[in-house]
């Protein structure tokens, strides 16, 4: 292959893009660009992950043994504990299952997508 494309953005689907951009950005500290009820934006280290409404969204189930997987954001942390107390804190919710052991923990988001905050390093 000679075409290499460099990652632009993730644009993930939600019930409330605004509110979605909100807790991303209360959790990485990156700036809102863009924010309306139909399209929000945050952006931080050269990328950016936009939040689309979709009608009638319907967040995937955790854990989904019948479906495939989906995709989900990875968050590195310092520490674990005080993550999870913080981003519950700030909207998240922490599932039963939880396969990680000691080295990850799943979280869901607002709009019911999960996403892991893992120890750094």
């Amino acid at each position: 292959m000679t075409v290499n494309a460099d990652l632009a953005m993730v644009n993930l689907d939600s019930s409330d893009p605004a509110g979605h951009a909100a807790f991303y950005h209360r959790l990485l500290g990156w700036e809102v660009t863009h924010s309306q009820p139909e399209y929000a934006m945050i952006s931080g280290g050269g990328v950016s992950i936009g939040f689309g409404l979709v009608e009638g969204y319907q967040p995937p189930s955790w854990p989904d043994t019948s479906g495939g997987k989906r995709y989900h954001l990875d968050l590195y942390v310092d520490d674990l504990t005080q993550a999870e107390k913080e981003f519950v804190a700030a909207g998240a919710s922490k599932p039963e299952f939880q396969p990680g052991g000691e080295r990850w923990v799943v979280l869901i988001d607002p709009v019911g997508q999960p996403f892991c905050i893992c120890r750094r390093g």
